[in-house]
């Protein structure tokens, strides 16, 4: 089992790692903004839940036959990123979203679409293959083969692990949606914010596009 000088130092090593915005963190802000702190809450649940098939696939060994065949890397990596880039497209063809009635605004994000969002953030990380390289090198400075099986290790890491990391990428939704309420009185925002959010997604799946193995 995983002793507590091992957790305590990985839950540092998280904090630190959470509190540097990284393209998940930039997908959680632009939902946030786009459709609100619930959206941004579900985008959160969504990429958590993503990160955990990451991060149990690299301590059993699952992410090394992605970093050595080129075929499954190429494949996920491009599947990420074209998935991004439609959600870009999707988001800049669609109609645009001004509400002057603020619960108007708010009812709009229904359970299903909640659900929805929360589904693309799973699907948005899981296709993420700089998330797999990125577990891949950090978690076996965690695990030690003498302390018994690694998935009794991975368990309490990642439930570190998980609870860091909700309240970190939380904090950037709710504020997030703090600021897009301020941002109702603006409706030039709101005229343009499609584009805005829709070219987040395209860069960010240029960035996805672009990673190759052994990139930080």
């Amino acid at each position: 089992m995983t002793d507590s000088t091992t957790l305590v130092s990985f839950g540092l090593a998280v904090s630190l790692l959470v509190m540097v915005p990284g393209p998940a963190t930039l997908y959680i802000v632009t939902r946030s903004l786009d459709r609100g702190k619930d959206a941004g809450l579900a985008s959160v649940l969504g990429i958590s839940a993503g990160a955990m098939v990451h991060f149990f696939a690299a301590g059993l060994g699952l992410s090394a036959v992605l970093m050595t065949s080129a075929i499954a890397f190429s494949a996920v990596k491009y599947a990420g990123a074209l998935y991004l880039i439609y959600l870009g497209v999707q988001k800049i063809r669609s109609k645009v979203d001004f509400y002057p009635d603020q619960s108007l605004a708010e009812s709009v994000v229904s359970k299903d679409s909640l659900l929805t969002i929360f589904r693309q953030g799973v699907v948005v990380n899981v296709l993420n293959p700089k998330a797999a390289i990125f577990f891949l090198a950090f978690l076996p400075q965690f695990l030690d083969p003498d302390a018994g099986p690694i998935w009794q290790q991975l368990i309490p890491l990642s439930v570190v692990f998980i609870c860091i990391g909700l309240v970190g990428d939380g904090t950037y939704a709710l504020i997030a949606g703090k600021l897009r309420h301020w941002l109702k009185r603006h409706p030039l925002f709101w005229q343009r914010q499609k584009y805005v959010t829709g070219g987040t997604y395209i860069a960010l799946g240029v960035a996805a596009a672009a990673v190759t193995p052994g990139q930080k």
